[in-house]
């Protein structure tokens, strides 16, 4: 097991992609181990042959779509008459729609993408420091993993098997919590450094901007609503998503072409490549994992041990933390959760607010260098070096791990939607 460790860290430190660094190692394990390699390509198209896993393209599509098509400027548009007049009201505005964004694509990166591109610059324009307008953005892009839909939600409840659906539920009342700790600190960090809202907007400009973003704001409706109604799964939630969205955008706003909609449908392919191919190769970490019964001697020590609940949650705090640094979400989740899960059973602990927790950290995962997806994806939108992005977020990653002890003390934030209205 060290050995496949210290021979994955060392292809990742090497620039080597995470698929093909974890891939190469486990296959390398198992050949000395005298493993049948027939098993290894059988098991890899198994572990992609699974219709909940067909909601991940569409959901990265879906949010594509919105990006490109007119839905997110509209949204920001609309927020920004209701709530730019409030003290850091472009703040506001941008952590609103990096959670209305969220609740789309399921996606991190590409809601930090989506808002950054248009935010940052209304930001700084209008006198916000850069480092501030960076940290949040990149901050705010985070909500879209914890927010439902969220990809890496999806890939937890396909490998712990548990109910995608409950696990959405699970994410509405943590992610929403989060909303409003970034929306009350932006305000009162503007109060403190002296930002003013803009212009308050009149009500008849209000009711045009909304009028003209209703479009945009009924796709969350829609997704979470047929999902928690029992209407559709959560695949076919995608679907749906994905269909509104293009009629919306080239029916309603015409805003997306076809060269457009070429890029969009690379954009998505590329994403949704990356995460399946990663997703196979963790399946031969796993299938290396069960032939050396790593899961079995693990969850006995860990029962052989002192340790209790909150120690072993400290632990795995620490771990998911030093492992955000250089490893993305769907990696961490397929390479630990295996291990986890009867260590998780053995102390009690819900794997539906495990589930929260794990993604909150791999929010955090997402702004920590040195290699936090969301850092490159505001470095890049701004054309700033990595160095600043990363100042600016700081103070967002020591308010994010304090919602974290906040989540994880209280699990019925997690518990009440998808488990409290069933008593």
């Amino acid at each position: 097991m060290l050995t496949l460790l210290l021979s994955f860290f060392i292809l990742v430190f090497l620039r080597v992609p995470v698929a093909i660094s974890l891939a190469l190692s486990t296959i390398f394990m198992l050949f000395m181990s005298d493993f049948n390699m027939n098993m290894v390509p059988q098991r890899m198209f198994t572990a992609l042959d699974s219709f909940p896993m067909m909601a991940i393209p569409g959901f990265v599509l879906a949010g594509a779509i919105m990006a490109r098509g007119g839905i997110s400027k509209y949204l920001i548009e609309a927020l920004r008459a209701w709530v730019g007049h409030l003290p850091g009201g472009l703040s506001v505005v941008t952590i609103l729609a990096c959670g209305i964004f969220a609740a789309i694509s399921g996606s991190s990166p590409a809601t930090a993408a989506a808002i950054g591109s248009i935010m940052i610059p209304a930001l700084i324009a209008a006198g916000y420091d850069k480092k501030y307008a960076y940290g949040l953005v990149a901050a705010g892009g985070t909500l879209g993993i914890l927010i439902p839909p969220s990809v890496p939600l999806i890939i937890y409840g396909i490998t712990a098997e548990e109910s995608i659906g409950k696990l959405f539920m699970a994410g509405v009342i943590p992610g929403l919590g989060l909303l409003a700790v970034l929306i009350a600190a932006a305000i009162v960090y503007a109060k403190k450094q002296g930002y003013q809202g803009e212009e308050r907007a009149t009500w008849e400009e209000r009711g045009r901007k909304s009028l003209k973003a209703i479009w945009g704001a009924l796709l969350p409706v829609l997704i979470l609503g047929t999902i928690y109604t029992g209407v559709v799964t959560p695949t076919e939630s995608a679907v749906i998503a994905v269909v509104y969205g293009l009629i919306v955008s080239i029916f309603i706003y015409r805003e997306l072409s076809w060269k457009d909609f070429r890029q969009v449908l690379v954009e998505s392919i590329n994403v949704t490549a990356m995460i399946f191919l990663i997703i196979g190769a963790a399946s031969l970490f796993g299938l290396y994992l069960t032939n050396e019964q790593v899961p079995h001697k693990v969850g006995q020590w860990i029962a052989e041990s002192d340790m209790n609940k909150w120690v072993f949650l400290f632990i795995v705090n620490i771990l998911f933390f030093i492992l955000g640094m250089f490893l993305e979400a769907v990696s961490i989740i397929l390479i630990t959760l295996p291990i986890l899960l009867p260590i998780l059973k053995h102390f009690g602990i819900d794997l539906y607010h495990f589930a929260i927790i794990m993604v909150i950290n791999l929010e955090l995962g997402m702004i920590t260098p040195p290699v936090g997806l969301n850092l490159f994806v505001v470095a890049g939108i701004a054309k700033e070096k990595l160095g600043m992005v990363v100042r600016g977020v700081i103070p967002f990653i020591a308010l994010m791990i304090a919602y974290l002890v906040i989540v994880i003390l209280f699990p019925q934030l997690s518990l009440w939607l998808p488990f409290g209205m069933e008593k």
